[in-house]
C-alpha cells in the first residue's frame, strides 16, 4: 500500500488498486498521458487496502482491478458505495480494470461505473477519461444533488448495478489470456494459448512455451482458478498441463502415469489424485 502527498489544490485525485505491479505501473503511465492533471494519491494491492485508502484520501476516482486476492474489486466497490459521503458530499467515481468478456462489459456500459480492459489501451483509456471528466464536472455543477446514490445516464444507482453484476454471474472473472512472466531480466506478456505447462516449486512457477521458459510468482493453486479447466488440466499438486500439448501418457517401471509433451522433452508425472483423468491407461 503506497501513499502520495502534495497534490495540487483542485486537481482530480485517484486511488489505483491492482495486485499486479506491472499493471499498476502501466496504468499509471497511461493515465499520465491521457489525464496529466490527475493525481494518483495512493495505490493498493488488494480490495481491502483499496477501501482503506479511499476512506483515508476521499479521492474523486477509484480504479479497481476486478480480480484481486481476498476482497474482489466488485466487493470493494460495494463497500465504497456504502461509505458516508465526504466533505464535498459525493462518492468517488468507480472505474473497473477488467479482463471480462463482452457480456460483463455491456453491463458496465449500462451502469454508473466505467471500465478499462487489460492491458490498458490508449484509445479506450482516453474515452474513459472523457466520461469520468464529464461526470466530475457535472457533480461540481450539481452542488446539492443526490450524492448518496450516483446514477448512470439511465438512472441506475451504482449499488444496484454492483448487486446485479454479482448476482447475475457478471462478476465471474474471465479466464486468463496473458501471463506476465520474467524472462531473463525482462518481463514479457505470454499468451496463455502458447503455454505447454506450468510447474511450481517453493517460490516460483515455471511457465513453458515451445520457445520460452519463464518464471512467475503465482502458485498453481491460484492458476487453477484463473485458467480454463477445459484447456488446462491439473495432473499434480505442482503441475498444470495444456490438454492440446499432451502427446502421450505412458507408465514407468513403477506404474506411475507419465505425460509426454509435444515439442518438449519434459516428462510430467501424474499424481495418484489425478489418475482418473487418463482412465484406461
Amino acid at each position: 500500500m503506497t501513499n502520495t502527498t502534495d497534490t495540487p489544490t483542485g486537481a482530480p485525485r485517484a486511488v489505483l488498486a491492482d495486485d499486479e505491479r506491472l499493471m499498476r505501473d502501466q496504468l499509471r503511465a497511461r493515465l499520465a498521458e491521457a489525464w496529466p492533471e490527475l493525481q494518483i494519491v495512493a495505490e493498493a494491492k488488494n480490495g481491502a487496502e483499496a477501501v482503506e485508502l479511499v476512506e483515508q484520501h476521499r479521492p474523486d476516482v477509484v480504479f479497481l482491478d476486478i480480480r484481486m486476492p481476498g476482497m474482489t474489486g466488485v466487493d470493494a466497490a460495494k463497500q465504497i458505495a456504502q461509505m458516508d459521503v465526504g466533505d464535498d458530499g459525493v462518492l468517488p467515481e468507480i472505474v473497473f480494470i477488467t479482463a471480462y468478456d463482452q457480456y460483463a462489459v455491456e453491463a458496465f456500459e449500462q451502469g454508473a461505473t466505467d471500465y478499462i480492459l487489460k492491458p490498458a489501451e490508449r484509445d479506450r483509456l482516453k474515452l474513459t477519461v472523457e466520461r469520468i471528466g464529464k461526470r466530475l464536472a457535472a457533480k461540481r455543477g450539481a452542488g446539492d444533488g443526490d450524492a448518496d446514490a450516483p446514477a448512470a445516464p439511465g438512472g441506475e444507482p451504482i449499488q444496484q448495478l454492483l448487486h446485479k453484476l454479482a448476482a447475475s454471474g457478471g462478476a465471474r472473472p474471465a479466464y486468463l489470456k496473458w501471463i506476465q512472466a520474467t524472462v531473463g531480466q525482462a518481463i514479457q506478456m505470454i499468451p496463455v494459448e502458447d503455454v505447454l505447462f506450468f510447474i511450481s516449486d517453493e517460490k516460483y512457477t515455471r511457465v513453458q512455451t515451445p520457445q520460452v521458459e519463464a518464471l512467475i510468482r503465482k502458485p498453481i493453486k491460484e492458476l487453477v482458478d484463473e485458467l480454463d479447466p477445459e484447456r488446462f488440466w491439473q495432473i499434480h499438486r505442482s503441475t498444470l498441463v495444456a490438454v492440446n500439448a499432451i502427446a502421450a501418457v505412458t507408465r514407468d517401471f513403477r506404474g506411475r502415469q507419465i505425460v509426454s509433451v509435444k515439442g518438449n522433452p519434459q516428462k510430467l508425472e501424474v499424481s495418484r489424485s489425478y489418475t482418473h483423468l487418463f482412465k484406461g491407461m
